[in-house]
């Protein structure tokens, strides 16, 4: 059995194939029969008859497994139609079928076969022949053998193209549906990267402030109003945040996002901080204006550590120091004392510093963190900061 096997035709397939086989075998079953002479041999006629038409639909059956045993029926049915007048059109389909798969030896040990067996016909009827005929019979039957392997191996090279065709296109479609899932996914965690800067830094102020007022019972009323009216307003701002963010999701392709945070930004962050409760001081000491990215990125890292310190250090003091200039890096540092009171502290995600890494990693930057003798944590970072006016100005 050969292992390569073509897939199955369709019923309406595999019929009209064989209808037109044994339509191709009639004219040279009746130009046979037109040939014989009318007082031949009983045992001749009654062959011609019988014999030849049930020979033929024994090879047309034997089509039927020409897929699954390619050479075998080729084979058998090029030597049966030496036999039989009316397998001749039976022998070419199956010599044209041997030829889609390409293979010269096969194609040449088959039509050998059938030139032969074509030849053998001539003796199996007494029919007379002129002289030089038989040269010209086998002109024809080699064309005939010619005609299918030529048709078979036009098929064959069409499949073959149909099949690479189909095969690019699954392949494309394959590496369109990772690119989509690759897409979602960097698009997902953008989502909740962006999530976790906005909000985190919003709700560990408003926790801290909750957190003051239930472990200290000692303050006065204008201290608990204050206190409220910081939860209040700072929830207020988590949800004008948390709307922002989501109408990003949900706006228009078309439609341009909203303006993202800045270095220029930082000082109404530390001013924000600090009217929620922490103690921040901010010292800067930048020459010039940095790019949108560096900017961004420096203001993520600055939110971060005031959100940590919110979280981890409450009441403690945290100064932030911000430095550089173009043509060097921008140094960013917000360092916080150790902790002065007590409070529960809220639920961590755990992916603050490890988004930041992230964003800082795309700006080819460097961010270190670590505890201080102090009993405090700095959170640094080094941004770099090309001089663009100077490389235009070259």
């Amino acid at each position: 059995m050969d292992t390569d096997v073509a897939p199955r035709l369709a019923g309406w397939q595999q019929t009209w194939r064989l209808v037109a086989a044994a339509a191709l075998g009639i004219p040279f079953w009746l130009s046979t029969g037109a040939a014989l002479p009318r007082g031949c041999a009983n045992d001749t006629c009654s062959w011609f008859v019988t014999g030849d038409p049930l020979l033929a639909l024994g090879c047309l059956t034997a089509l039927l497994w020409r897929r699954r045993f390619p050479l075998v029926v080729a084979m058998a049915v090029a030597i049966a139609s030496s036999a039989s007048t009316l397998a001749i059109g039976a022998a070419l389909l199956a010599l044209c079928s041997i030829s889609t798969r390409r293979r010269s030896v096969e194609i040449g040990v088959v039509a050998l076969v059938y030139v032969a067996a074509s030849q053998l016909t001539l003796a199996l009827y007494p029919v007379q022949t002129p002289p030089g005929s038989l040269w010209l019979q086998l002109a024809l039957t080699t064309l005939s053998a010619g005609i299918a392997v030529a048709m078979g191996v036009a098929i064959g090279a069409r499949q073959v193209e149909v099949r690479s065709l189909r095969e690019r296109a699954e392949s494309a479609e394959r590496e369109r549906t990772a690119w989509a899932a690759q897409a979602r996914a960097l698009e997902r965690n953008r989502i909740a990267r962006e999530m976790h800067d906005v909000l985190a830094h919003r709700i560990s102020l408003v926790a801290m402030q909750a957190g003051v007022l239930d472990h200290r019972g000692n303050l006065s009323t204008e201290e608990n109003r204050t206190l409220i009216r910081g939860i209040a307003d700072g929830s207020h701002q988590a949800l004008e945040e948390l709307r922002d963010v989501l109408g990003v999701l949900r706006a228009d392709p078309g439609r341009p996002e909203p303006p993202q945070p800045s270095l220029d930004r930082i000082p109404e962050l530390v001013a924000d901080a600090r009217a929620s409760g922490l103690d921040v001081t901010l010292t800067t000491t930048v020459t010039g204006k940095p790019s949108d990215v560096v900017g961004r990125t420096c203001y993520r890292v600055i939110q971060e550590g005031l959100t940590n310190a919110a979280k981890h250090a409450p009441g403690a003091h945290v100064h932030i120091t911000v430095e550089g200039t173009a043509g060097d890096d921008l140094h960013v540092s917000v360092h916080n004392a150790s902790a002065t009171t007590t409070t529960t502290r809220p639920p961590t995600s755990g992916f603050g510093l490890l988004g930041l890494a992230e964003r800082i990693t795309l700006a080819d930057g460097r961010l270190g963190h670590h505890p201080t003798l102090d009993g405090g944590y700095v959170l640094t970072a080094h941004l770099p900061w090309p001089n663009h006016d100077h490389e235009r100005r070259s």
